[in-house]
């Protein structure tokens, strides 16, 4: 997935930038949804082990969190919207199809909405979803945290399957 930008946007959060940033997440982004095109349909909805959600239900989350968030940091406006609601009972989301869509759509997502970001906000202080606050880099960085590990569930589930995930460096 290339990324690109209209304009140059000198800022420097330390030991990023938010180019390498936004490349880093969606590297990560390319390979969790390769773990969601392993998944048979059935188990993707109901296989799980000792008590976890279903994998099915953990991208949903990663959905909502990136795609609400991405806005949210943009906008000020932190509501699901009613396909990336990942809240129980809330998803309008059935079929790993339906899923793979609303992947790709918060995909491209977070690809329009990073431009908006004005530089001076990647420092600022925000309460995600009116509860975590935090630097706004160190929200994203959490997002990608928790897709992170919600993925390594995923490879456990595909393993326990007899399913080869996808190799894990393979994200760009």
């Amino acid at each position: 997935m290339e990324i690109t930008k209209e304009s140059s946007r000198p800022l420097d959060l330390g030991i990023i930038t938010p180019e390498a940033l936004l490349s880093h997440w969606q590297g990560h982004r390319k390979l969790t949804r390769q773990v969601i095109q392993a998944f048979p349909e059935e188990q993707l909805h109901t296989y799980s082990i000792g008590g976890m959600r279903t994998f099915f239900e953990l991208a949903k989350e990663i959905m909502g969190l990136s795609g609400t968030g991405i806005r949210g940091i943009v906008t000020g406006n932190w509501d699901f919207l009613p396909e990336e609601d990942y809240r129980p009972g809330k998803s309008t989301i059935k079929t790993k199809e339906e899923l793979l869509r609303v992947w790709d759509k918060v995909t491209n997502d977070i690809n329009t909405f990073w431009w908006q970001i004005p530089a001076e906000r990647f420092k600022e202080t925000i309460k995600s979803f009116g509860q975590w606050e935090g630097e706004t880099t160190n929200i994203i960085l959490y997002w990608i945290d928790n897709e992170i590990h919600h993925r390594g569930q995923g490879y456990v589930y595909l393993r326990s399957l007899g399913i080869e995930p996808p190799p894990f460096w393979n994200r760009y």
